[in-house]
């Protein structure tokens, strides 16, 4: 079952919020080990993901349905967001939250595609050669 816009909306931000708010209250934790600083960037991806989705669908509720997040401002926006809560636990977290969370929207594009687009169908043009 499907949720609307603004319940998505609601429960991204949420999200976003306890992840968020996770990272910072176990920062010595996440630092201690190279694996744990690893994670810290994981998590740092998995904040990119749902701050976009929280972003999305606000768009989505205010502006209707056909509205599409774009690359500049919001995509960028919500991942200088992850980059800098990652930066506020590790600057390793940061690396590895920017190389997962290209990652994770390079996915989020082929699976919107793969829902809502039609690939467009490319026309070829063909010369005839004169004699």
């Amino acid at each position: 079952m499907a949720i609307s816009s603004s319940q998505s909306f609601i429960l991204a931000s949420v999200l976003s919020l306890l992840v968020f708010s996770g990272m910072q209250m176990y920062k010595h934790l996440l630092v201690s080990s190279q694996p744990l600083t690893l994670l810290g960037g994981f998590l740092g991806s998995i904040l990119f993901s749902l701050i976009l989705t929280a972003v999305g669908n606000l768009e989505s509720s205010l502006f209707g349905k056909s509205f599409q997040t774009k690359l500049f401002p919001e995509v960028i926006i919500c991942l200088g967001i992850a980059l800098t809560a990652s930066g506020m636990v590790h600057r390793i977290c940061t690396t590895v939250c920017l190389v997962l969370s290209l990652v994770h929207l390079y996915h989020i594009n082929l699976l919107s595609q793969k829902i809502y687009g039609q690939s467009a169908a490319v026309q070829t043009f063909t010369t005839k050669k004169r004699k």
